[in-house]
């Protein structure tokens, strides 16, 4: 049987397909087995791909977008999140949101691990005609410091992952203002990637793990929260089931989880936004980034948009 090791920017809901392809024995079925490390801080999957002790990395499009063009060489072949599953939660309810109203308002970014949610907000905020130049973004520290700030009176919104967002609602501490994976629509949130220099050999893992990642997405498309429990009871354990319940079905009617495939669309909209944001020398297109050979061998539904 092959493996393929995985070192991944977090343990997170929105990575569901992939545990779920663990623990249903999908990556078995394929002959695979495959063995996922959450490295934190994140930036050990540069570490894990350069050394070797990683085949393949899980994190955000931004990543390998920032390093286009550089000696470190990536190859992103497939993704696990087809939307953001993000959300500002605000801490008065605002029914007729509008994206001008956070002009000189404080909104709490957590950047710690990564610079995606202050990056997609700012691009939000651009595409409804108002300037993120207007708000106060405090950015740079880790997404539990920042909620327990929050709940202590700092800032009038968080940007946060859907688990989090539910968890703070759940405790009346807040309201979903914006979901972004409908605000912002398509666009690839979580990739996988690996060294432009390994894609050869691992080519056919790849297809394997990448097929039966298909598959488990086809299946949790499928399955209500309530069938999906003992797996989400196993990796957030801590969490109140009325929480994890809502997040999953949040995620899944999303269109999260639609499809591996890439759209070339959402790539160069993203890219676009690191642009705005002096995050990179120019934007990279989705030739620079994504190569289709993968997808391109295994049977994948039509994305959902």
């Amino acid at each position: 049987m092959n493996h393929l090791n995985i070192s991944a920017t977090a343990h997170g809901l929105n990575y569901l397909p992939e545990y779920h392809a663990d623990a249903a024995g999908m990556f078995a079925d394929v002959d695979l087995t495959v063995t996922a490390t959450a490295r934190d801080p994140w930036t050990g999957v540069l570490d894990d791909l350069a050394s070797g002790a990683a085949d393949i990395a899980l994190g955000g499009l931004w990543v390998p977008g920032m390093y286009a063009g550089t000696s470190r060489e990536l190859v992103v072949f497939a993704q696990l999140n087809h939307r953001f599953p993000k959300a500002l939660v605000t801490r008065d309810e605002l029914p007729e949101f509008d994206w001008a109203a956070l002009a000189g308002r404080t909104v709490l970014a957590p950047g710690i691990g990564g610079s995606a949610p202050y990056a997609i907000t700012a691009g939000l905020i651009r595409a409804a005609g108002a300037d993120p130049a207007e708000t106060t973004f405090l950015r740079d520290l880790s997404t539990p410091m920042f909620v327990e700030l929050f709940r202590a009176g700092l800032g009038d919104a968080i940007v946060l992952d859907m688990t989090t967002a539910q968890l703070v609602v759940e405790q009346g501490e807040g309201h979903v203002a914006v979901d972004y994976a409908s605000a912002w629509g398509v666009g690839p949130n979580s990739v996988y990637y690996c060294r432009a220099d390994r894609f050869e050999e691992l080519s056919d893992r790849l297809v394997a793990f990448t097929t039966a990642l298909s598959r488990a997405m086809d299946a949790i498309a499928q399955s209500s929260p309530e069938d999906l429990g003992p797996l989400l009871r196993q990796h957030w354990p801590s969490l109140p089931e009325a929480v994890r319940q809502r997040a999953c079905r949040a995620i899944q009617l999303s269109g999260t989880w639609d499809t591996v495939v890439i759209e070339p669309e959402g790539v160069e909209r993203w890219m676009g936004v690191l642009a705005d944001e002096r995050m990179v020398r120019s934007a990279p297109t989705f030739a620079d980034l994504v190569c289709t050979d993968i997808v391109d061998r295994i049977p994948v539904p039509s994305a959902a948009s």
